[in-house]
């Protein structure tokens, strides 16, 4: 059976080879944190970022141009469009 996603602990444990985590120690204390809270903070901002990343989509200025214009003046539907949207269920 697959685990869930979430479970209600909210602990996560890490293991960290030592100059790893010495590393991560003198990040938190240079930010002047805990490490608990460098390290939320910091897997928080990372996973802020990719969630942008996959959810964004960045069109140059001249894509996007051409996606207002298809907006504003869609093509007439094709065969393949045509065939699909009969075969669907009524």
């Amino acid at each position: 059976m697959p685990r869930i996603a979430v479970e209600a602990n909210e602990r996560v444990a890490l293991r960290l080879r030592a100059d790893d985590k010495a590393k991560i120690m003198r990040a938190s204390a240079l930010k002047n944190t805990d490490l608990t809270g460098f390290m939320v903070q910091t897997a928080l901002d990372a996973a802020e970022e990719v969630i942008e990343q996959a959810e964004r989509l960045k069109l140059s200025g001249r894509d996007s141009v051409r996606v207002l214009e298809l907006l504003e003046n869609p093509p007439a539907p094709n065969v393949r469009l045509l065939a699909a949207a009969r075969a669907l269920p009524a």
